[in-house]
């Protein structure tokens, strides 16, 4: 399985606008975050998890041509602005599915109602094969992905993490329930939020993610979701040997 790092900055990206912080001044490449998203690719597949704000820039940069699918966490701005963008690739392949729970269908029926009850004539929409997750329901895709939804409390919002085989992406969460925690064990890979370094309301910070990778025990952890507070050389040398920041761009093969 391949996982490219499309984005992995927070709501408002690194830099910030109008920040002079040392992270958002830093000229280090690493630090420079566009909006959490990633792709995975397997046995001929090509998944995107979440239609960033900034998704075009992000498959220009890839050089995504196609996808397969596309799974979304839940419905905020940061991870699902960018679903027009999704149009060229209508253009070439047609209606490409998307996958979410009944919550996030909901606000995004509402937020994207031209696509789901357009109103005038002219202008492309995208076009869609809504499928909707349960909690704890997995599903095949293709011959040699299991998908297993599994919900995180992202502040008081159930948010979909998502368990491809024996890596999982688990972005905008401060808790983990029992049974979701459970189904996140036995991992090679676990990719997990971690929005600062001081604590958060809604999402963990580092000394709770690194409890949860303590206790979870994957092989290899990437920390996502990172916002300014956090600068890549610096923060890196905190983390244990088997966890990494991960950054724009980076590619993990396993």
């Amino acid at each position: 399985m391949k996982l490219t790092f499309l984005g992995t900055g927070t709501s408002t990206g690194v830099p910030s606008i109008g920040c002079d912080c040392e992270t958002c001044l830093s000229d280090d490449p690493k630090d420079k975050r566009l909006r959490v998203s990633v792709l995975i690719e397997h046995a001929g597949k090509k998944i995107l998890v979440d239609t960033s704000i900034d998704f075009r820039q992000q498959a220009l940069r890839a050089g995504i041509k196609k996808l397969d699918a596309i799974l979304i966490t839940h419905c905020h701005v940061d991870h699902v602005f960018g679903l027009d963008d999704i149009r060229p690739l209508n253009f070439r392949y047609g209606a490409m599915g998307v996958y979410a729970n009944e919550i996030a269908w909901k606000d995004l029926r509402r937020i994207f109602s031209y696509i789901f009850n357009p109103t005038h004539l002219g202008g492309g929409l995208p076009q869609l094969i809504p499928h909707t997750v349960g909690n704890n329901s997995p599903f095949a895709f293709g011959k040699d992905i299991e998908i297993t939804p599994l919900e995180v409390i992202h502040g008081k919002l159930p948010v979909i993490a998502y368990r491809f085989n024996d890596f999982a992406y688990a972005t905008d969460l401060k808790t983990i329930p029992q049974a979701s925690l459970d189904g996140l064990r036995d991992l090679d890979t676990l990719v997990l939020d971690c929005v600062r370094l001081k604590p958060h309301t809604t999402h963990l910070c580092l000394e709770e993610a690194l409890a949860y990778i303590d206790e979870l025990k994957p092989k290899r952890a990437f920390l996502t979701h990172l916002n300014h507070d956090i600068m890549y050389e610096r923060e890196s040398k905190l983390l244990p040997e088997n966890v990494e920041l991960a950054y724009d761009g980076l590619v993990v093969e396993g």
